[in-house]
């Protein structure tokens, strides 16, 4: 693991965004509400937040299915808190590629196999994120005269649905035609400096042997059914929080919450998103929802801080008792890049009939 300039801009965009939300805000306020939060509706949300990574690893079984069709929920489930620990300890989301080693490690799939379907369901989490939103946003309940940058909320749902239906068809393409985009990337890629297109390609195909869940129907609308299982369950979470720090808003109000920082911690961020997930929660709760101020950064520092601790214990001690240091952690994307490598020149295949043969070698 080095830190190179992306680690830096992650610093740099958690230190603005930190203090873009507390100026000007009394700091003895907030220590006064996060003192008269109720903690048993936070410990609650907290218990609902943590309970949803095994809804992950409920899910990760049917993206990974078709390239290891058994592998062990005590597996999925260790590698998901690793994943989600090391997000929150190194910086440049090294955990994804964490998670992604470590199932290699507990289970016969290669960790490239690994890192596209880990793609794969990020792609179903921005569809099931940006569905529930246009659920909150279209809601009797939702505040009509909400505005975001000057303009009302509503304005942007077309936005929304056109992004849902790129995506869609997106995937299409992907599925009817995986070895044509691959070779279409290998083309533009030689024309790029150094190794950025190689490393282009070899990211493609890593997510192109995740296309395998999305190449069944059922796999897919299973894999889909689970994405909205898991992201309407976290917004109860994120109801409880806000319950806990007297902001008695509905389901509504957390689907738009949720939504809302799901963007936030997709910027660049210090680990564990400080900074981009408060100032999400300022935007969708001070700033739509109208909240006060001091209440809005008791929620987000307390609901953070709330479940950023245990998926990082659990996710440290699942390390510990398998062995793995946060030098292993830290170096995955590496051990992953070489594994592709060696994959390729191994095969003496075109990149793209290897990526074709791995997604579909299991039925």
């Amino acid at each position: 693991m080095k830190w190179d300039w992306k680690a830096l801009l992650g610093i740099v965009v958690s230190g603005l965004l930190i203090w873009w939300i507390l100026r000007g805000v009394e700091l003895g306020q907030v220590w006064a509400e996060l003192r008269q939060a109720n903690l048993w509706l936070l410990l609650a949300a907290v218990a609902v937040a943590t309970s949803g990574f095994l809804i992950r690893a409920i899910r990760w079984e049917v993206l990974l299915h078709p390239v290891h069709p058994n592998t062990s929920l005590h597996s999925r489930f260790a590698a998901v808190n690793i994943g989600f620990a090391t997000n929150n300890l190194l910086p440049v989301r090294m955990g994804e590629f964490a998670r992604a080693w470590s199932i290699s490690r507990l289970e016969p799939v290669s960790a490239s196999a690994a890192v596209g379907s880990l793609v794969v369901e990020r792609m179903l989490d921005s569809v099931a994120i940006l569905g529930l939103l246009l659920v909150a946003v279209a809601s009797p309940s939702f505040p009509r005269e909400a505005t975001l940058g000057g303009r009302p909320v509503e304005e942007f749902l077309p936005e929304a649905t056109a992004v849902i239906a790129f995506g869609i068809v997106f995937l299409g393409v992907l599925i009817a035609f995986p070895i044509t985009l691959v070779r279409a990337l290998r083309g533009v890629a030689r024309w790029l400096p150094g190794k950025g297109g190689h490393q282009i390609v070899e990211l493609a195909e890593a997510f192109l042997v995740g296309l395998g869940a999305l190449r069944s129907p059922r796999l897919l609308a299973t894999g889909l059914l689970w994405s909205f299982v898991f992201w309407g369950w976290n917004a109860i979470s994120f109801l409880l929080g806000m319950w806990a720090f007297g902001i008695h808003e509905g389901y509504v109000a957390a689907l738009f919450l949720q939504a809302v920082i799901a963007v936030g911690v997709a910027l660049p961020a210090a680990p564990g998103f400080f900074g981009t997930f408060h100032a999400a929660a300022v935007v969708a709760l001070n700033q739509v929802y109208g909240a006060a101020e001091g209440t809005t950064m008791a929620f987000a520092f307390g609901y953070h801080l709330g479940g950023f601790i245990p998926v990082t214990l659990m996710g440290l001690w699942y390390a510990w008792r398998l062995g793995f240091t946060m030098a292993d952690l830290g170096g995955a994307e590496g051990i992953i890049e070489a594994e592709l490598d060696r994959s390729a020149e191994a095969s003496g295949e075109p990149d793209a009939l290897v990526v074709r043969r791995e997604g579909e070698a299991a039925p």
